[in-house]
């Protein structure tokens, strides 16, 4: 029973060296991260999944002031609303302006404006995805580095001994054990998210491309394309 307690984590910890505690630091500063990313993307996820549902409300309201109004609440002028401001925006382009902007065809410039706010969107789901596919890809091979590490106290302990003794080599190989261990657990959940939420982005670009058709369909001939 004593034997138990004393090979605990904290007896591998205490006996770790310098290098297993600053692999353990990094592991811990990933993981932190990719968990941060996961709570706020995923409550990032549910406000606008919220607002892509409330997207026929928007077409009840008898103008696109007052549909953004609706939508405003529900979408916190993240995803949809920014469409649908930048569509009137460029609809009601002043008349007696004479920027590059007026001189362009009015159907090409609701669909520059469009575009353009249609790849911030993208750029704000995407914003993170980039961090939790490198944790995913580079945690287990961090965590192998402290195995390696572990192993190799392990054969430098024989080597000064002579003998196999678990005294000597259980400190090293333990070390070695819980580090890839503490890889994969980093790991794990940061790949995870990583393909839900590009399948999750892939699915609401899809529907904010769908959204700015019809937009660009409102403001130019005045009425929503029937699917």
């Amino acid at each position: 029973m004593n034997e138990s307690v004393t090979l605990g984590i904290s007896h591998f910890w205490g006996e770790a060296d310098t290098l297993i505690r600053l692999t353990t630091y990094v592991l811990l500063a990933m993981s932190i991260g990719s968990w941060f990313l996961i709570l706020w993307k995923g409550w990032a996820w549910l406000r606008v999944r919220r607002a892509a549902r409330a997207i026929d409300t928007f077409w009840t309201a008898h103008s696109i002031d007052e549909a953004i109004a609706l939508l405003k609440p529900l979408d916190g002028e993240t995803i949809f609303v920014p469409l649908a401001i930048g569509a009137q925006a460029a609809a009601n382009l002043p008349a007696g302006d004479h920027s590059l902007n007026a001189q362009t065809d009015r159907s090409e410039l609701i669909t520059r404006a469009l575009r353009h706010r249609i790849n911030v969107a993208a750029a704000r789901l995407e914003a993170g995805l980039t961090f939790l596919a490198s944790v995913g890809s580079t945690a287990p091979f961090v965590g192998l580095f402290g195995t390696v590490w572990g192993i190799y106290h392990a054969l430098l302990n024989i080597a000064a001994t002579g003998a196999i003794a678990i005294e000597k080599v259980a400190g090293p190989v333990g070390e070695a054990l819980i580090m890839t261990a503490f890889g994969l657990a980093v790991a794990i959940p940061a790949v995870l998210a990583y393909n839900a939420f590009t399948r999750v982005n892939r699915l609401l670009l899809a529907q904010l491309d769908g959204f700015a058709h019809d937009l660009h369909a409102h403001v130019t001939v005045g009425a929503r394309p029937q699917n």
